[in-house]
């Protein structure tokens, strides 16, 4: 059944305007120099009428060059192997049916790298082409994601070795000797096993919260959190490692908002940023809890989220460094570790819908803040 409209007799009818033809930006409002890739246009004759600013930019070749000049003649493409790439797809020839190139790495003049698609635009099916449709995208993004990966798959790489190999001698050499070692002496290596398999599964939860902050697949199970007693088991745990109760000092301004979050991954992040503090730091370890605005909508003064303010009195982060802090692999000066830490906390932060900053404190080193809205989970809203 199809359903159409009528009009009244009399009553004119308005005629709908014709859809723009594909490869027509300038039909959609769209000025081709506001696109943020390359685009190149080819007429039925295979002259360029089409050359957009982020094609200059990419190919380094003027419009005014390229304008009116053959496809192969205004952008001289490759493929990896050196062979021309207009004539291996020959747009204008071949088979009726082809509607155009999937992406793919081509090379232009000088070797530069470039990401190619290109679509040809008949007027009918299996008639000839009319427009020739070429995107260009410049490969620098693709390659700074593809060295961050080779960078991680390096720091896990040298970050397991450690461990795993201490643990194979270990378990090699007791299996070997049990028998020539007293119980003090199997005890000591056996918590040092403990103690390796346990920095391997932190290794492993960071690369699996790497993997899901990355993808946006970070899920955050809230709870009532009472964020006052989870920072004062942290400073416990602390204690009875061996530092001093004086070293830290908790401050807490009440009333504070009923705070729903994920418990464990504010525990992530409390640990985090502590230990970084008592390692990194010096004198006193100051945390403050207070209730702020939500740091969403700063608008509004009423207290609709919690703020903790972790800082430490010691040299502090320099400021030219202060924007890496949050980024992968950030260690600074006399820093171990995988230098994961603080981008898996900001991830957990704003996985919370909050926001996490860095800044000098008051008394000369590093300040944390993170600032969580008190939102509560769906079903109860």
């Amino acid at each position: 059944m199809s359903v159409g409209t009528s009009s009244a007799p009399g009553e004119e009818r308005t005629a709908r305007p014709p859809a723009p033809r594909p490869g027509d930006v300038a039909d959609l409002g769209i000025d081709p120099d506001q696109l943020p890739d390359g685009l190149v246009v080819a007429d039925e004759h295979g002259r360029v009428i089409c050359f957009n600013a982020a094609a200059q930019r990419i190919t380094a070749v003027p419009a005014e060059q390229a304008l009116g000049q053959t496809l192969e003649t205004a952008l001289p493409l490759e493929d990896l192997e050196g062979r021309r790439w207009w004539q291996l797809t020959d747009p204008y020839g071949g088979l009726a049916i082809r509607v155009g190139q999937p992406e793919r790495n081509l090379l232009l003049h000088g070797g530069r790298e470039v990401l190619v698609s290109a679509r040809y635009v008949r007027t009918h099916p299996t008639g000839p082409v009319r427009r020739v449709v070429v995107t260009l995208r410049d490969t620098e993004a693709r390659r700074r994601t593809e060295r961050s990966h080779a960078e991680l798959i390096a720091t896990v790489a040298h970050e397991l070795r450690s461990p795993l190999t201490s643990v194979k001698g270990f378990t090699a050499t007791l299996l070997a000797k049990w028998e020539r070692f007293t119980d003090d002496q199997k005890r000591l290596m056996l918590e040092t096993v403990d103690a390796d398999a346990d920095r391997v599964t932190r290794l492993i939860a960071e690369l699996l919260d790497i993997s899901r902050i990355d993808s946006g697949r970070l899920e955050v199970r809230r709870q009532p959190v009472d964020i006052g007693a989870a920072v004062g088991r942290h400073i416990q745990a602390h204690v009875a490692a061996g530092r001093p109760a004086d070293r830290f000092l908790l401050r807490v301004q009440h009333p504070l908002p009923a705070l729903w979050a994920d418990p464990d991954k504010i525990d992530q992040v409390l640990s985090n940023l502590l230990e970084n503090a008592v390692r990194h730091g010096e004198g006193t370890v100051t945390i403050d809890i207070t209730p702020s605005a939500s740091p969403r909508d700063r608008e509004h003064a009423e207290p609709a989220a919690t703020s903790v303010t972790v800082s430490d009195e010691g040299p502090g982060i320099p400021e030219e460094s202060m924007n890496r802090v949050f980024t992968r692999f950030w260690r600074g000066s006399k820093r171990g570790g995988t230098g994961l830490g603080l981008y898996i906390v900001k991830g957990i932060v704003e996985a919370h819908g909050g926001t996490i900053t860095v800044g000098r404190a008051p008394g000369g080193g590093a300040e944390f803040r993170f600032t969580l809205p008190v939102a509560a989970p769906a079903y109860l809203t």
